[in-house]
């Protein structure tokens, strides 16, 4: 006799229906809609260009001082550059005495004076234009439209920024 005989027969499972599902199910759908969204406002978000720090108004004497600047005539075509660097010198040694009247920044020259405006805006990179402060001694100092330009956004991105 075999063991395996005494054995009752095999139920047939019941068939298993798909209604009602499990509890919860609700909240599949809902939570794949949050993904959808996070992940498409995080793509937004991080292509949108923003500015990180949105540029104040300006003070009246640094508004002053860029009409100043703007105004002053611009040696282009190879016209003396002596006289525009001496009035852009001026304009910031003016600018320096009225903002900082304790460090006696008038007083400075050369090097020194360069490096004093980049102390106070680096982002300026004045000290490079040495024709700044020697172009006015210079017989018939030229320079080209390359470095007009250049020069006159230094100086402009320095009475901006300055500290």
């Amino acid at each position: 006799m075999n063991p395996l005989d005494g054995l009752e027969p095999l139920i047939a499972p019941a068939a298993i229906s798909w209604w009602p599902p499990a509890p919860g199910w609700w909240s599949l759908p809902l939570l794949l809609g949050l993904l959808a969204w996070g992940i498409w406002y995080g793509w937004r978000r991080r292509t949108r260009k923003v500015d990180a720090k949105p540029e104040l108004p300006l003070d009246p004497l640094r508004q002053s001082a860029l009409e100043e600047l703007a105004r002053l005539p611009k040696p282009y075509d190879g016209a003396p550059a002596g006289p525009w660097l001496q009035e852009i010198n001026g304009l910031l040694k003016r600018l320096c005495r009225m903002h900082y009247p304790g460090d006696q920044s008038h007083t400075l020259s050369g090097r020194a004076w360069l490096a004093y405006l980049d102390n106070r805006c680096p982002a300026a990179g004045l000290t490079r234009w040495m024709i700044l402060v020697e172009g006015a001694y210079r017989p018939q100092c030229k320079l080209d439209d390359k470095a007009i330009s250049s020069l006159y956004q230094s100086v402009e991105t320095w009475i901006r920024k300055h500290v």
